[in-house]
């Protein structure tokens, strides 16, 4: 063998390894990305759910004679508006998730004042059909909860393989992912008011 081939050989196989490394860290990248995806399908799926509900819910109310037609209109107002909020997971940003988080909380809000409403309607809230409602929306909100823990944990997991060195080198065109945080003004302590006199 000639002396002036080895050093070939070895340039040769340090870039085939270099190559491989490389090819390896864009496939797991694009694995996680794919993750990311998925669990954001899962976060959507969750509130797709809980959209669904509401709509056999505000059909359910509706039945009721006296009912206050400003709530309803209220919730079907914000599920219509939360609907009308998309994200594209492959390239999410922060402003996206905060508008598409504040539609969801607008739905949650109206939610709420529905089933605080109802509660003045004791034939409507005592028929089997709205009580199996009620659970299933409870039910949702659990389903929506872990939902958007798992993306949140898959987004680490995700930003965690883009950021690190060495693979940020050749991961350039893979940006960090948003997480999904909660809503402003969830950390303050709820007003509960009884009324009893």
């Amino acid at each position: 063998m000639k002396k002036w081939l080895i050093p070939v050989i070895i340039i040769v196989a340090i870039i085939a390894i270099v190559g491989f490394w490389a090819v390896g860290i864009k496939n797991n990248a694009l694995d996680k990305s794919q993750n990311v995806a998925e669990s954001w399908g899962n976060v959507n799926t969750s509130y797709q759910r809980r959209n669904d509900l509401i709509g056999n819910l505000v059909k359910t109310v509706e039945g009721a004679a006296n009912f206050e037609k400003g709530t309803l209109t209220a919730v079907v107002e914000a599920r219509a508006k939360a609907t009308s909020v998309t994200v594209d997971p492959t390239n999410i940003t922060p402003e996206q998730l905060a508008e598409f988080n504040k539609a969801q909380s607008g739905v949650s809000s109206s939610l709420s004042r529905l089933l605080v409403s109802v509660e003045s309607y004791p034939t409507l809230s005592s028929t089997e059909n709205f009580k199996k409602l009620q659970d299933e929306l409870a039910s949702t909100e659990n389903t929506i909860q872990t939902a958007r823990t798992r993306f949140n944990e898959t987004v680490k997991d995700y930003n965690s393989y883009v950021l690190r060195f060495p693979n940020s080198m050749f991961l350039g065109d893979y940006k960090e992912k948003p997480y999904f945080n909660a809503v402003e003004g969830a950390d303050k302590p709820v007003d509960v008011n009884f009324n009893i006199k």
